[in-house]
């Protein structure tokens, strides 16, 4: 256990150490959660992706300055991760298309985390989950999707190309 945890924590100064100095990760992942929260009636979607690829790629998309961490730029980074998002990003509930609001975004060290709702969802069978994030930036992209209803977790790894999971509850 001991050696174990030594090696966790070389690995997490090694990357803390590579981003600081610059080096690029090597894995290109994101990951999405979606809740079902039966009191309210609500799906509740947290992402999070790597803060310096997601910027690259909203750079890219949308031709404009981007820096998810300037207070300055709040706003106007709101706005394309908004767009960004919910265009990469969607669901079917018991086979309906639904609607994702935007909340926001916040930065947590390297990645950034997104957060969405849908609103009047009374009970849930079954959620599909369409995810493209930074596909259009990496051929080698993973997204880890978890799929959550009470106490039962749905979980998988979804590899560039693939985009789809369907969790039946």
């Amino acid at each position: 256990m001991m050696c174990k945890l030594k090696y966790i924590l070389l690995f997490l100064c090694f990357s803390f150490f590579s981003v600081k100095a610059g080096i690029k990760h090597p894995l290109h992942v994101s990951t999405a959660e979606i809740n079902f929260n039966a009191r309210d009636k609500t799906l509740e979607v947290s992402c999070k992706i790597f803060s310096d690829d997601f910027e690259a790629i909203l750079a890219k998309l949308y031709k404009q300055k981007t820096d998810l961490s300037n207070p300055n730029m709040k706003s106007a980074m709101d706005e394309l991760v908004k767009k960004y998002l919910l265009t990469h990003l969607q669901l079917k509930a018991n086979g309906k298309a639904v609607a994702m609001n935007y909340i926001g975004f916040e930065i947590d060290h390297e990645a950034t985390n997104i957060y969405l709702e849908v609103e009047k969802i009374a009970a849930i069978k079954s959620i599909e989950v369409t995810d493209s994030i930074l596909y259009d930036m990496f051929d080698d992209q993973m997204s880890i999707i978890h799929v959550v209803k009470g106490g039962n977790r749905k979980s998988t790894k979804i590899l560039y190309p693939e985009k789809k999971f369907t969790a039946n509850f």
